[in-house]
Formats: structure tokens, sequence, C-alpha cells
């Protein structure tokens, strides 16, 4: 993608990216295909010594040397995301989005070194800091991603990464990552930031302060819940980093999951804007209702974060939370198993609606769970993540499940 197509829309972009010439037709053939072709092969092929020795030297997406590198439809898929992140250099593709946290985290940091990670991130996260790291000498703290008055104080000599995410996937905080970035940089350290939630399209991570930007591509990008990837991507100096550390851990993709996160990827726009809109009407919705304390949902005005995303997002998805108010655990359970058209299982950013239950308070420790100005009763929470349902039938389903969970 040329810098001239940066230009572009981003439906234009989505529809364009990744379909060089080369990797859709024939070279010296008329004609090609729409999407880039699977190509599936371990090995790479050589004319002679001479063009094997030469192909050993590239390092880049592009070049063919052995499976494990890559080949056009997994090119094609990195390519693409790197043209819808601007600042971005190149983009690397790991099997889920937890290797990738783990791929770039492991690139950047060294034993002795220290780590800061928000309280509020993917649990996952969390067992990278405190399982993965510490085995390599690496200690990792975490901090109140809303205290950021006292953020410069959790710095200290050692800190050489700091990881965000926002907002959070359960509890749906949202710090002012422009501003907590601008601290690191000035720290001397690398911001990382899980952008999964809103991805590049909704919140351009990197030219709003962050050095890496990481997406489980497994969420909105594949779209389908029928693949699991991640990807990690960065400015060229940093990108070349995390190449080296990438290339020494063997990380690659199948070409067929590239293939339908490729796919997945042109619709990414609408997806989100229809999927948002939904979450929007359904947030609404449960703010009114009694059985409801608090609606954790950053597009719905004069919900907690509201302001912040308001002001550094430029768009959503359909991924946010509620707490009921005074319910106990079976009270919830009675909820959760009385929706229909609610799957009960772990992920989001498929076509299907899911539901989960929320308990935070044992993945805490810079924070605690329910957050000061709620009632300590009001502790249960329950995850939507709306697809692609209508919405007027998805509310439906919502109040047959709360007339149930008051039935018992």
């Amino acid at each position: 993608m040329t810098n001239d197509d940066k230009t572009k829309g981003p439906g234009t972009r989505l529809a364009e990216a990744g379909r060089r010439p080369e990797w859709t037709g024939t070279p010296g053939a008329p004609g090609a295909v729409v999407n880039p072709p699977v190509w599936r092969a371990s090995t790479h092929l050589y004319s002679s010594i001479a063009a094997l020795k030469a192909g050993g030297k590239g390092q880049q997406d592009g070049d063919f040397y052995y499976g494990r590198r890559g080949a056009p439809t997994q090119w094609a898929l990195a390519e693409a995301l790197t043209g819808l992140e601007p600042g971005a250099a190149g983009t690397l593709l790991y099997p889920s989005g937890v290797a990738a946290i783990a791929g770039a985290l492991l690139a950047l940091v060294k034993p002795g070194d220290h780590v800061l990670m928000a309280d509020n991130v993917y649990e996952p996260s969390r067992h990278i800091g405190t399982g993965l790291l510490a085995q390599f000498g690496v200690t990792t703290e975490f901090f109140d991603p809303l205290d950021l008055a006292g953020f410069a104080d959790c710095f200290t000599p050692a800190t050489r990464a700091v990881l965000f995410e926002t907002p959070g996937s359960l509890t749906m905080e949202v710090p002012d990552i422009p501003a907590f970035a601008a601290i690191v940089r000035e720290k001397g350290a690398v911001s990382l930031i899980d952008n999964t939630w809103a991805s590049p399209l909704g919140f351009p991570a990197l030219e709003r302060g962050c050095d890496v930007a990481i997406m489980s591509l497994t969420k909105h990008v594949g779209g389908h819940s029928d693949v699991m990837m991640g990807s990690v991507s960065a400015g060229e100096e940093l990108y070349g980093k995390l190449r080296r550390t990438y290339l020494q851990l063997g990380q690659v993709v199948s070409p067929d999951d590239a293939a339908l996160a490729l796919r997945g990827l042109r619709t990414l726009q609408v997806r989100l804007e229809r999927s948002a809109a939904s979450a929007l009407k359904l947030a609404e919705w449960l703010a009114a209702r009694p059985e409801v304390a608090r609606v954790l949902c950053p597009m719905l005005p004069g919900a907690p974060g509201y302001e912040t995303w308001a002001r550094t997002f430029t768009g959503g998805c359909g991924l946010f939370s509620f707490i009921l108010k005074g319910r106990d655990e079976a009270a919830r359970t009675r909820f959760i198993d009385a929706l229909d058209l609610f799957g009960i299982g772990f992920s989001w950013g498929g076509y299907e609606s899911l539901v989960i239950p929320v308990d935070p308070a044992g993945a805490r420790s810079a924070t605690s769970w329910p957050p000061a100005g709620m009632d300590p009763a009001d502790r249960l929470g329950v995850r939507l993540s709306i697809g692609l349902e209508d919405p007027a039938d998805l509310v439906a389903d919502l109040d047959r499940a709360f007339a149930r969970m008051e039935a018992d």
C-alpha cells in the first residue's frame, strides 16, 4: 500500500489492501483473481545454489525462503493490517492473540527488567507477566489504569515496557491512552496496547502515541468464530526488533487461517458499525432496567469512561458489560441460562451474540472490585458480545431472561 493509498477512506482501504498483482495473478500473464490464493507450502524451491543463498539473506515479507517465513497469503494479510495502522512499518502474525502479546513482550524485555501492566488487562496477559516473564527474571507490577496522576511513580530505573488494554475487556475502563503513552515515552520505556476492542478503525493506537499495537484477530478481523490468530504492528525501529524475536521463536500462521482472516477483514468496518450500533441500543435499554446497577459501555453517554472514549476514540464495537443490582450468583445463573440468542462462551467479535459471567475481583491487585462509588452488593457482572442479530430480538431475549431470573 502506497502513502497515497492511506489517504483513502477505511472502507476503500479494506477492500484494496493486500491485493498486489503478483499475489493475485501470474506474472506476465493477463488477468487475476480477486482474493490472494491460498499458498500452502513448507518448502520453497530455488533454481540454483546462488538463488538459495540470495533467498537466505532476505528477512522481509515478500522474500521466499522457507514456509515458516510465510508466502503470499500471509504476506497479503500482514500488509493489509499494516495499511490500516497509521505509523506502522510492518505487522507480524501469530497463532493467537495471547501468542502475539507474549511474543511482543519477549522481544522487548530481558532478565532484570521491569514491566508495568494495567490492572484491567485480559487475564491471560496477567499470567504472562506473573508466569512466563517471571521465569525469565522479569518483574511485572500492575497499576490503576485510571490513575494518571500517580502513573509516573510506578516506574523504576528498570522499567522497559508498559502494557495497556482499552477498554478493559471485562470491566470496560477507558484510560486516557495518549496521556499515559506520553509519560511512557518520557520515562524511556515502550508502550504496548491490546487494541482488539476498537481496532485501528476506532482507535489508531500508534497515531495516539503507543509504540506497539496488538490485536486478537480471532475476534473482529476473523469475524466468524472459526479462526485463531493475533497480530503485532509497530513503527520501523521496533518492528525490526519484534521481527527478530518472532523469527527466532518460529512463529507462523497457516495460509488457510490467513485467508479466512483476510476475508473477514474486508467486512470489518461494516460489522463493527453494525455491532456497535446494536450494542448501544441494548446498553440504553439495560440502563433503564431495575435489575441493573450499572452499564459498563464506554459508548453510552453517562457511563463510566464515556468522556475519555468520546475524546480519544472514533468508533467502538459490540462488547460491553453490566452489573446486576444486588442479585446473587444463583440469580445470575438463572438469567444467563435462560438466554436463547446469546451463546455461553468465551471470545467475542463474531457474527453471533455471546454472554459470560464477569467476576473480576480475583484478577485485580492494584485496584479493587467493586470500585469506589458502587454498592458492594452490586458485584456480579455479565458481559455481552453483540453480534449481527436484529437488536429487537436480542432485547426480547434479555427481557425473557430477566423475567426468568426474578421468577425463581
